[in-house]
């Protein structure tokens, strides 16, 4: 089941309503995507994707808490190359694709509990995937390189939190901690949800206010709000794509307090869930390559939004 979640207030809305306002006026692709790394509904770790997951389809944590998890043991987390001319020249933008392809592989190690500030919780999940097989990490990867390639272009320098190349994780303490220690301007953790049938469309998860352990959000809540509304609106206009119809009440937009990607971060910080990998319809647009494409273009032109004030 997944956690209790509570609903942005509606004062930070405006641009996804904006951008619905398109979407009920042209219709959504196909008219007819935490969350993520710390979100329940996932793929229990025991299970691995199936066969068939390894093809894409589509055409086209300073001092570390108790408990927390090591340092990366591979590379370190991918950098963009030297930043172009262009008005993101000078900002730093940390981009966290959910989750990893080899997690089944490695059920004792993202089994291990870390510490995200409130509570213990699981290193990190499988995430999940759609009927067919193909998961979620595969997914987030896909988009992370094409939003890094979309920035880069403005001008920003980009690191990813992982980039296929470790053989696990990272865990979700480390991924909070990368974009703390790189001063991101602005961080986005990519996933796609693992709801049922029936449940469409994305939703931007921001954080609330939490100040317990190692957990103190209270400077990065205003911002992280803003960031997270003007990437809702700039994913439906950009996407065609409707806001959740399960959550955030239409607007795309939902506040947690339990995940340790957020309440971890000194930074400005918002997941994205891009649809329900487990709706038939949702599913036929996340395994799409041209509408990955647009996905990554609408996280990016709200980004870019964000950082231009």
């Amino acid at each position: 089941m997944r956690r209790p979640l509570t609903v942005a207030v509606a004062a930070l809305v405006p641009g996804a309503l904006l951008g619905w306002g398109v979407y009920a006026a042209v219709g959504g692709p196909d008219d007819g995507d935490g969350g993520g790394a710390d979100r329940a509904g996932a793929v229990p770790t025991s299970a691995a994707p199936s066969a068939s997951a390894s093809a894409t389809p589509g055409d086209d944590d300073g001092k570390k808490p108790a408990g927390s998890s090591p340092a990366p043991t591979s590379k370190k987390p991918s950098a963009s190359q030297p930043a172009a001319p262009g008005p993101l020249k000078g900002k730093v933008v940390v981009i966290d694709p959910g989750h990893n392809p080899a997690n089944f592989q490695h059920a004792t190690e993202i089994n291990r509990k870390v510490n995200v500030g409130t509570h213990w919780k699981e290193c990190d999940t499988t995430g999940t995937a759609t009927n067919a097989g193909w998961p979620e990490a595969k997914f987030t990867l896909d988009v992370a390189h094409r939003l890094r390639d979309l920035l880069e272009k403005q001008g920003a320098t980009v690191k990813l939190t992982q980039d296929g190349d470790r053989s696990f994780g990272p865990c979700v303490d480390e991924r909070a901690r990368i974009g703390n220690e790189a001063k991101a301007d602005a961080a986005i953790s990519i996933h796609a949800d693992g709801s049922g049938a029936g449940n469409r469309g994305f939703h931007v998860i921001m954080p609330g206010a939490v100040h317990d352990g190692a957990a103190d959000t209270r400077a990065i809540v205003a911002p992280s709000a803003e960031l997270g509304k003007r990437v809702a609106g700039s994913f439906v206009r950009v996407t065609g794509t409707a806001p959740s119809n399960y959550l955030g009440d239409g607007t795309g937009l939902v506040t947690r307090t339990d995940l340790g990607g957020l309440n971890l971060s000194t930074v400005p910080k918002v997941f994205i869930e891009c649809g329900n990998m487990r709706d038939s319809t949702d599913a036929a647009l996340l395994t799409s390559g041209s509408w990955r494409q647009k996905a990554a273009e609408g996280m990016s032109e709200g980004i870019v939004s964000f950082l231009r004030g």
